[in-house]
């Protein structure tokens, strides 16, 4: 497309980003180098911004945009106005685009924000520019209108962004006797660096990275932008398992939305938080090592015959421990609620479960074997 041929530029998404990048990049190291910052105003901006980031990433995305979790009215007014502070349009919007986004991710002429129409367009370009593709259809959120914080925060919203942005930094400002520091390092630079991590999700986080959960789309899983984002850098398993309220599934992996939405739910402000089982997480896992093993022995001229009698043997065992928890699940359903009260149901359900999850594990083991039995040898 030439430049000739694109939309018209939204003058005002243009200025606003175009004063505060340009403010960050002039004037903050400008007052920094002749005044110098206080540590207050240092603690307040990297406060105020863990607040934006993961009022985003925890409200606007996991909450409202994929109710993977309901969270009690508190909670959910304290998420609207920290949101509100990054600057990102009111959740109802949000909500709408990120909706069209999952359902046509990687569609040129439907995702907002396709990474390929290429990165600068992912990561900024698509607010830029009247797109087609970034008008809002409110019909995706009909469901958030039942909330009354969405849309009392939709109804307030600039009022709430002068407020939150402005007045936040100036009542700090006063407080510490520090009021320009504040509001280049807690307002303007702060506002800036929350912009941009919030946009990696939708560059990076489709460019730079591994998908060992599907490859249906350009979501990756990264853990340096997961310490970018909130723990938003597990895109490859979020875009396969929107449903979960969590991104980074495993333990160790960085994840503060998800500890945030623990600990919430430990307070009883959140509750119903949505996982998808485990055995489901394994089995896409072991979908796409199957996927790539068979690639690997189809280019590997040297590929033993026994390697594909054992990865056939192997695919042939995934089958029959898929097609075990399928007959489980179905049992559970024609068993009924009252039935899976009985303790001794309940046990031996969960024993099988355990079972094949355990089967699953030790197939990624063997699997993992097998891959490295077919790598290149060394001359």
């Amino acid at each position: 497309m030439t430049a000739i041929d694109k939309p018209a530029l939204v003058r005002s998404s243009a200025i606003f980003f175009g004063l505060t990048n340009l403010a960050a990049l002039t004037l903050v190291p400008l007052w920094g180098w002749m005044n110098g910052y206080s540590l207050a105003a240092w603690i307040s901006m990297i406060v105020l911004l863990m607040l934006g980031g993961i009022s985003i990433t925890t409200g606007y995305h996991r909450l409202w945009s994929h109710r993977t979790f309901k969270a009690r009215w508190p909670a959910r007014v304290f998420l609207a106005l920290f949101g509100g502070m990054a600057i990102q349009n009111s959740i109802y919007i949000w909500a709408a685009r990120h909706r069209v986004h999952h359902r046509h991710v990687d569609e040129v002429d439907r995702d907002p924000h396709s990474i390929k129409t290429g990165f600068w367009h992912a990561h900024i370009g698509w607010m830029l520019r009247a797109w087609p593709t970034s008008e809002v259809d409110f019909s995706e959120v009909q469901d958030l209108e039942k909330d009354w914080v969405v849309m009392w925060q939709h109804r307030i919203y600039w009022p709430l962004v002068w407020t939150m942005n402005l007045g936040i930094p100036i009542v700090l400002g006063l407080i510490f006797n520090d009021l320009i520091g504040m509001l280049l390092l807690a307002g303007v630079l702060r506002l800036v660096l929350s912009h941009h991590l919030t946009f990696f999700i939708n560059s990076l986080a489709h460019t730079w990275g591994r998908r060992p959960y599907s490859e249906d789309n350009t979501a990756v899983d990264n853990a340096w932008i997961a310490l970018l984002t909130w723990g938003e850098g597990y895109h490859n398993y979020h875009h396969a398992f929107q449903a979960d309220y969590r991104n980074g599934v495993r333990w160790w992996q960085y994840d503060p939305s998800k500890w945030l939405i623990n600990a919430m739910a430990w307070t009883g402000l959140v509750y119903d938080r949505k996982k998808v089982p485990y055995f489901r997480i394994q089995r896409a896992r072991l979908a796409m090592e199957f996927q790539r093993l068979n690639h690997q022995l189809a280019t590997h001229a040297g590929a033993q015959a026994r390697w594909r009698t054992q990865l056939e043997s192997e695919y042939h065992q995934f089958r029959e421990t898929v097609s075990a928890w399928q007959a489980l699940q179905m049992r559970k359903l024609e068993a009924g609620k009252d039935a899976l009260r009985d303790r001794w149901v309940k046990t031996e359900l969960r024993c099988a479960i355990k079972e094949l999850d355990y089967r699953l594990k030790l197939q990624h083991k063997r699997l993992r074997i097998l891959a490295e039995r077919l790598q290149p040898q060394p001359v």
